[in-house]
């Protein structure tokens, strides 16, 4: 039991947890449903959860920092429709650009929420609450009611939701799941090693505290809040890619999907706590439970959202409760392990005692 405590932290058990009930749900629909574990669901989930999850990346910027976006729904939207009529009206627009447009757009974005939340101190719920209407209406008026269509856009951006990297038997590998993952490598090894992802953690953990060192507090909050931005607008051209076809309403009740992924992924509504790994895990499980509630009990759309609801305060209860008595349950282990390090006598010291 000290070994266990020693090597992983409580929040560490969340991830590991999730990992138990991925495996589980896999093999209770594996069971119940004919074909489940076929290459065609894996490459289906995988599709969806590609863009769930870079969007869950930024908002778990954003969360650790005791905020939350809830725009980013509306900033997918926007930026997939806008680089869809650009695209139309030039066609010739190399892939690389057009990503960086949409990255571009959604950072811009995301800047508009930074500003009034880190200087205006606007509180986030408020701010990005009504940032999301009015991107949305930006997005009505800018379309003039118009569709993007598949045959609106250059052959390769419906192309790239469908090739494939390399395959194995039939179970594929495609260009917007390996973004996917790199993604959150990226932002993982950033939280972990990078000053800016310890003051992230900082930030949320005691806002008080990191101000009261000198940490620049509202910039790193910007921060968070345009790379959030600009990680929407990638997840947007993704979202052209795969559907193609992009209307007003496109990206709507993402802001839900990445908000339930966080939190059941263990990111901390305090802030202060969490991974992007347990992000991606948290939205691997809630897309995994919708196809397979959908396909076994036949539910509805409506009812998916509800347990993706119910699976938020489901979570929230468990940090609050969980959580919390497992680093009472290891609080005295890191004490104890503290107090033999600093009770060791250094290498200079042992020599004076000879």
């Amino acid at each position: 039991m000290s070994w266990i405590k020693r090597s992983i932290r409580p929040e560490q058990l969340r991830e590991l947890s999730l990992v138990a009930l991925i495996i589980v749900a896999l093999l209770i629909f594996g069971t119940q449903i004919e074909n489940f574990l076929s290459a065609r669901t894996f490459n289906r989930i995988a599709s969806s959860v590609a863009i769930v999850g870079v969007v869950a990346v930024g908002q778990t910027l954003v969360v650790l920092t005791r905020n939350i976006d809830l725009s980013v729904g509306s900033i997918v939207g926007f930026s997939a429709y806008f680089v869809g009529m650009q695209l139309n009206g030039n066609p010739e627009l190399p892939p690389l650009m057009a990503v960086l447009l949409a990255c571009g757009v959604g950072a811009l974005l995301g800047l508009v929420n930074g500003v009034l939340v880190a200087y205006g101190r606007v509180p986030s719920i408020i701010t990005t609450l009504g940032t999301l209407a009015i991107f949305r209406m930006i997005l009505v008026n800018y379309s003039d009611a118009k569709t993007v269509t598949t045959d609106m856009v250059p052959p390769w951006v419906p192309g790239l939701a469908q090739e494939a990297l390399f395959s194995l038997g039939e179970f594929n590998l495609r260009p917007m799941v390996a973004v996917a993952i790199a993604v959150v490598l990226v932002f993982q090894l950033v939280l972990v090693y990078t000053q800016f992802g310890r003051r992230l953690y900082a930030i949320g953990s005691n806002p008080e505290a990191a101000r009261f060192v000198g940490l620049p507090g509202r910039r790193i909050v910007l921060l968070a809040f345009v790379i959030c931005g600009a990680l929407a607008g990638l997840a947007g051209f993704m979202f052209l890619s795969r559907f193609g076809n992009i209307t007003v309403v496109a990206g709507q009740g993402l802001e839900l999907q990445s908000v339930a992924a966080v939190v059941v992924g263990g990111v901390n509504t305090f802030g202060g706590s969490g991974s992007v790994v347990g992000a991606l895990l948290g939205a691997f499980l809630i897309d995994l439970l919708g196809q397979g509630l959908i396909r076994w009990l036949g539910i509805s759309e409506f009812w998916r959202d509800a347990i993706l609801g119910l699976l938020i305060l489901l979570a929230v209860a468990s940090d609050a409760v969980i959580l919390n008595w497992l680093r009472r349950l290891w609080a005295p282990n890191e004490l104890k392990t503290r107090t033999t390090s600093e009770a060791a006598p250094t290498p200079k010291e042992s020599s004076h005692g000879v």
